[in-house]
């Protein structure tokens, strides 16, 4: 398939809705989001930003049958050999594809994010391993490489007529969550953060709903124009806000319900109907009762 183009700057962008745990990333299938910034949209949608110089990859795919497949995308998209890799938090669909990549490849990632990885990595693969035989296949024997340079807030690379900011804001979804800023074309690869009408996904307590919010903020002044999230469908600057308003109205109406009294599992039930009904356009609302769960324990 030939690369698809995603309209101007204002238009909203392609609408393009992705079917979760679809392990398989589409081959010879390339968006162009932005100038420098193309997108293999799948699950997860990966990011590739070429400049004159080098290429920068943000995430692998789940192991390296996918990991090859960006590779190959990657190295058609070139104009020089240098070649980056990037991951925006440590969980297998977005990390556990680097072997496949050449070994000239330079990983980087926050300080944070490898601390993460190598304290539950085995973990989450072993997890994502047991949900089904395809994901056992695709990780199977996955070694994870060390990262060759690490950072503690943020590292800009100039890949040549464009420069990528790898930003670590805070904990979200994850404590190790990486976002990425591309200059001058104005797009954000956010990682998990910013997605298009998806529940925020937060499956344990290294997820912070205060931290979450914090970093829309944080995001919201880079005044993106393009979004790449990891999940779901390409988006504009507008998904931010989206966003946020969502998370904080849950965040609210969690506290409220903890201010009543009502019993964490029993908020999680109630608000998971009320914002079905009041998001309907939304996908499913199975990730409410964890937010509730960290609403309740931040507001201690």
């Amino acid at each position: 398939m030939p690369l698809r183009k995603m309209g101007p700057v204002g238009a909203v962008a392609m609408a393009m809705a992705v079917a979760q745990n679809q392990p398989l990333l589409p081959q010879n299938s390339v968006t162009h989001v932005s100038e420098h910034v193309y997108a293999i949209v799948g699950w997860p949608n990966v990011g590739i930003i070429v400049g004159d110089r080098a290429t920068l990859v943000v995430d692998t795919g789940m192991g390296p049958r996918n990991g090859a497949t960006v590779v190959k995308e990657a190295q058609k998209l070139a104009k020089g050999p240098k070649l980056y890799l990037t991951t925006t938090h440590f969980h297998p669909e977005h990390a556990s594809g680097d072997a496949a990549f050449p070994p000239g490849t330079i990983l980087i990632r926050p300080v944070v994010q490898q601390e993460e990885l190598q304290a539950r990595g085995a973990e989450f693969l072993a997890m994502f391993s047991g949900r089904s035989a395809q994901f056992k296949e695709l990780l199977q024997d996955v070694k994870l490489r060390r990262p060759d340079i690490v950072f503690d807030r943020e590292v800009k690379l100039d890949l040549g007529a464009v420069t990528a900011r790898l930003l670590w804001l805070g904990a979200g979804h994850t404590r190790g969550d990486e976002e990425t800023f591309v200059e001058p074309d104005g797009t954000l690869l956010p990682g998990d953060i910013v997605e298009n009408k998806l529940v925020p996904s937060m499956p344990n307590a290294d997820s912070s709903v205060k931290g979450w919010l914090g970093m829309l903020d944080q995001l919201e002044a880079l005044r993106p124009r393009f979004i790449v999230p990891d999940h779901g469908a390409l988006g504009d600057g507008a998904l931010i806000a989206q966003e946020r308003t969502f998370l904080a109205a849950l965040q609210a109406r969690a506290m409220e319900l903890k201010r009543k009294g009502t019993s964490v599992e029993e908020a999680g039930k109630l608000l998971s109907a009320e914002f079905k009904a009041r998001y309907p356009d939304w996908e499913s609302m199975g990730p409410v009762p964890n937010v509730v769960r960290r609403v309740y324990a931040e507001s201690q």
